[in-house]
């Protein structure tokens, strides 16, 4: 659904208390941690490119249509760039909408940050807590008045938390933002949260209730299938309460989880989900990846590249979700594939092949260059014969010829990779020092004075003799380094965290780990299915009304959802000529995921065969013929694995009648061909067909559509079948 616009979203039940207050948002541009380190080191996180738009313009382009008529960007790490940024864009001359920036150098926290709103005393009703790194479509309309008719009722209601349903996957045990497994209980009835816990045991699946949440709770469901949004309805009292207690630094580790805890005030928060909207927080490099591909999807729209809106210039969308900009220079012989977007004045040579990418503006790519799944910043330069795979180029940063960056990647702002080299996964690679105490996530991120830039060691293009030996030790030759091998420090991974960096990296998961990590789930769920183990997840009703509708709804996206992810994986294994097993290790892993079955893994995975060959060049219907039976044949064994059962066949069966139906009406005269050719290569036997026609008998004459178009076809399947039997008896 689109945004409402301005006035949909405020909802009061006294009109003259609805034109005396205008609705209000508190903006964090700091996420307070280093998660986006080093990047972060040199530019705030909220003015990174996300598709090629700076983060901050999604979240203010959504409030703004969301109805919120005043906004106040908390800024504090590199606070000088996001203010100089808001000053010399669109957003300071917006009638309607005024956004004000409120700088700090002291605070180290989110807590600090809405003492320091408090005591400007800006905030003059309920306003809207988020975060700039967070990208949404949702209407407020209802989440507002929710929370107002609540509060009228009960002072206490301070909080409303937007959350959506994300199952997490049973593998990782994170979700596919890259965040650990969230558990939350809420009273299904009013939607009061009664608990929260981000950190709980997911090694085991365990989580620890207290006996007396269960006794004040006799009406509670508890689920590991909820993303929170980090979009919350806030009271003014949640400012008071940030000052009344220095101990509340973080907004859901200390803030939510305090007030769960107190019995004394009795505050209480709600909880308010969102089905068929869109909205999702950029935590690490995971969600980065998602969110963008979510993006180009178009799961976001009306904030998406083909769309105009402030602080992206329109793309032309092509076929095979394809974006390009006006001004681009592309050699003949150059490969773009789908789901890539091509910012203005880029430069692609010959033979360059370019998937599941985002290119920047300005860049410069060389010949022979492969680039997948990669995101390639503003004015980078890409040498001849080079190789990234799912990478982050920052900013000015050059590649020499036949240089390597391995999954994972990240190089920050102006680094030169040389001749060559080949970058191993996970690097990080800046022209900034690591800290010599390295804080981790957990930490805060602290910012030094009015210059806006975390103070580090300078820059230079030579690495010390204990960075060259550590680099060594990891097959890294010290005499290439500094040397036309790579210009900046690549900071080290700190110890123990070598075996997570691919939990939270843009690269996919590495298929040894997903195996490994597939075998444990395995293992688990044949101790568990034996016990009496408490469900993880009830079940809550969707935005409005709590209908069964909104429940099919729900199903009926996360169905859609499911499907795409697949599609997706296999045009990944298309272009990277990723080998069948790999490819059944990933979608098993959203097939757990998603709480599918074979039957649902069919059906996605001949959807996406049967998508490819229509997105495919063809001149006639006969060329589209041609295509469909030789992609089915090239990856029959992908589809086979999950027609173990007729059941599975059928559902395939079902599936291409629907495809010729609904979403490509050009493969209906070839039906019967198609589905003979599936029998040809034993994907689908005779047995289905014929229970298929058995089953559309008693059919109405719309629904036999399909059955009396390859009838010569299914009597020949019954002929030959009676006549196999006569000569067995």
């Amino acid at each position: 659904m689109v945004a409402q616009r301005k006035g949909a979203s405020r909802v009061s039940e006294d009109p003259e208390e609805l034109a005396r207050v205008s609705l209000q948002a508190v903006l964090l541009a700091d996420s307070f941690t280093t998660k986006f380190h080093p990047i972060t080191l040199e530019r705030p996180k909220v003015l990174l490119p996300l598709v090629n738009v700076p983060m901050i313009n999604y979240t203010l382009s959504w409030l703004e249509s969301a109805g919120v008529e005043e906004v106040f960007v908390f800024c504090c790490a590199n606070s000088k760039q996001v203010i100089d940024y808001l000053e010399n864009s669109e957003w300071v001359s917006l009638p309607d909408f005024a956004v004000t920036t409120i700088e700090s150098h002291n605070s180290v926290s989110a807590g600090d940050a809405l003492r320091l709103i408090y005591e400007r005393n800006v905030i003059h009703g309920d306003f809207v807590l988020i975060t700039g790194d967070t990208i949404s479509n949702m209407s407020l309309r209802r989440a507002l008045q929710e929370h107002k008719e609540r509060k009228k009722k009960d002072s206490n209601a301070v909080m409303t938390m937007v959350v959506k349903r994300s199952k997490p996957s049973p593998i990782t045990h994170q979700s596919r933002l890259g965040t650990d497994e969230l558990f939350m209980a809420i009273d299904p009835n009013t939607k009061q949260l009664v608990y929260y816990e981000d950190k709980a045991d997911n090694s085991k699946g365990i989580i620890h209730l207290d006996k007396s949440l269960l006794m004040d709770n006799p009406s509670m469901s508890l689920h590991n299938d909820m993303q929170d949004c980090y979009i919350d309805i806030c009271s003014p009292e949640v400012l008071s309460l940030f000052t009344d207690n220095f101990d509340y630094q973080h907004l859901r580790r200390h803030f939510v989880k305090g007030l769960l805890l107190d019995d004394i005030m009795g505050y209480k928060i709600y909880t308010h989900e969102i089905c068929s909207s869109y909205a999702a927080r950029i935590d690490n490099y995971r969600s980065y990846d998602t969110v963008s591909k979510d993006i180009i999807q178009r799961w976001t729209y009306p904030l998406v590249p083909d769309v105009k809106f402030f602080g992206n210039s329109a793309y032309k969308l092509e076929r095979q979700g394809m974006y390009r900009a006006s001004e681009i220079l592309q050699a003949r012989s150059a490969q773009v594939g789908p789901f890539t977007v091509i910012g203005d004045n880029s430069k692609i040579g010959g033979n360059t092949k370019i998937t599941n990418s985002i290119i920047g503006q300005g860049c410069s790519i060389g010949s022979n260059v492969t680039i997948e799944g990669s995101y390639i910043w503003d004015n980078v330069t890409i040498e001849d014969g080079c190789k990234l795979s799912h990478a982050i180029v920052c900013d000015g940063v050059i590649i020499k010829s036949g240089a390597e960056l391995k999954p994972g990647v990240i190089l920050s702002f102006k680094v030169i990779v040389g001749d060559q080299f080949v970058v191993p996964s996970y690097s990080k690679v800046s022209l900034f020092q690591q800290p010599t105490n390295q804080d981790s996530d957990e930490e805060l991120e602290y910012a030094d004075n009015s210059s806006g830039i975390v103070e580090f060691a300078g820059t230079t293009d030579k690495l010390s003799s204990e960075q060259s030996k550590s680099l060594e030790m990891q097959g890294w030759p010290a005499s290439e380094l500094g040397n036309g091998g790579i210009i900046g420090y690549v900071w080290s991974i700190c110890e123990g965290s070598v075996e997570e960096e691919w939990r939270h990296s843009v690269a996919p998961i590495p298929s040894n780990k997903l195996e490994k990590a597939l075998q444990a789930a395995d293992d688990e769920l044949e101790l568990t299915q034996d016990s009496n183990v408490l469900p993880t997840s009830g079940e809550l009703k969707s935005d409005s009304n709590f209908s069964d509708g909104d429940d099919n709804e729900d199903s009926r996206d996360d169905s859609i959802h499911f499907e795409k992810e697949v599609e997706a994986t296999f045009l990944r294994a298309v272009h990277e000529n990723i080998k069948v097993d790999n490819v059944i290790l990933e979608v098993n892993s959203l097939r757990l995921s998603y709480n599918k079955v074979a039957a649902d893994c069919a059906g996605a995975i001949f959807y996406s065969l049967m998508k490819f060959a229509y997105d495919s060049p063809y001149g006639s219907s006969s060329e589209l013929l041609q295509n469909t039976t030789n992609i089915i044949t090239k990856w029959k064994k992908l589809l086979k694995y999950y027609l173990a059962d007729m059941d599975e066949e059928i559902e395939v069966i079902l599936k291409f009648e629907e495809i010729c139906l609904e979403s490509a009406k050009e493969f209906t005269p070839h039906f019967t061909k198609i589905l003979c050719h599936l029998y040809d290569q034993e994907i689908i036997q005779e047995d289905a067909i014929l229970r298929w026609d058995d089953e559309k008998k008693e059919a109405d004459d719309s629904d036999k559509l399909f059955v009396k178009q390859a009838e010569k076809f299914i009597e020949w399947l019954r002929v030959a079948s009676e006549e196999e039997e006569e000569e067995e008896e």
